[in-house]
């Protein structure tokens, strides 16, 4: 099973949209809320060198907002 991180805040569509469309497919994942989570938003910046959301770590590969067919590839979906 692949190890899936989102960082992510609750007022962002995109971010919705990536943890659902997770869940629909069964994806296990944690989810890091970087608005309220210091460690996580650093986590993030540093593996990222983003500041926007979401950002979506798949086995240590990071991704940019909702790139579904990239999802879709990592997770062999």
């Amino acid at each position: 099973m692949s190890k899936v991180t989102v960082y992510s805040t609750p007022t962002c569509p995109w971010c919705t949209k990536a943890k659902n469309y997770l869940k629909e497919n069964d994806i296990e994942f944690t989810d890091k809320d970087v608005s309220v989570d210091q460690a996580g938003a650093m986590e993030m910046i540093r593996k990222s060198n983003q500041r926007g959301v979401p950002v979506i770590d798949i086995d240590g590969t990071i991704l940019i907002g909702f790139d579904k067919p990239n999802i879709d590839r990592l997770l062999k979906l």
